[in-house]
């Protein structure tokens, strides 16, 4: 199975921009999710929302929207001539174990998995993985002091080159890089956060460009 999450706008009806995501993709099978409700489609089967599954495979899916066709990537790229309506990209997030939300991202173009947490200032990451995606934090850094479950602990201030999401990448993101083992994953902090639309409907999180 592949999970990714990519988007679409479109209108289904008059005046109606509807927001599609997809959440896994198979073959000939689908799940998206269509103005905030999950549906899972066959290929030849439309949703309530009048979004007709054609085909898909574990990279992109291929739909119908008013006799227009498109294609969904996992990369959040939409391939087609239907232009109506097209929205800003987004991604739609579903709560792990603990209610928690992570998301697989880059930093630097380097692979990091986030936890995202509206708490945190900034994007964190520990020294640990700093070094695996080369961040010169003791050289091109600012030190600083940061609170930790352990206490007050030494960090560095950093600006990271990109910070990117799934679809969703931003330039220039301040940083901080922890001069220790926490936290054990990178958090997704509001130097990131506060630079896209965020709310949430029930228990999906929605983050949007501006």
């Amino acid at each position: 199975m592949s999970l990714a999450c990519c988007l679409l706008g479109s209108n289904i009806q008059a005046n109606e921009p509807t927001r599609a995501a997809a959440v896994a993709l198979f073959k000939n099978k689908a799940v998206l999710v269509i103005n905030g409700k999950r549906r899972t489609l066959k290929a030849g089967s439309t949703s309530p929302e009048g979004v007709t599954l054609i085909s898909s495979n574990s990279e992109s899916a291929v739909i119908k929207i008013d006799d227009e066709e498109l294609t969904l990537r996992l990369d959040g790229k939409i391939v087609g001539k239907y232009t109506r309506g097209i929205a800003a990209k987004s991604l739609q997030l579903y709560p792990g174990s603990g209610g928690h939300y992570f998301v697989d991202g880059q930093i630097n173009g380097s692979s990091v998995r986030f936890l995202v947490d509206t708490g945190a200032t900034a994007v964190v990451i520990n020294k640990n993985i700093a070094k695996r995606i080369g961040v010169l934090y003791r050289v091109d850094g600012t030190p600083t002091m940061v609170q930790t479950a352990s206490g007050v602990v030494p960090a560095y201030r950093v600006r990271f080159d990109e910070v990117m999401i799934r679809a969703l990448s931003l330039k220039r993101v301040d940083g901080i890089v922890v001069d220790g083992s926490y936290p054990s994953e990178a958090l997704l902090g509001q130097s990131f956060l506060n630079r896209l639309d965020m709310r949430r409907q029930g228990h999906v999180l929605e983050l949007q460009e501006r």
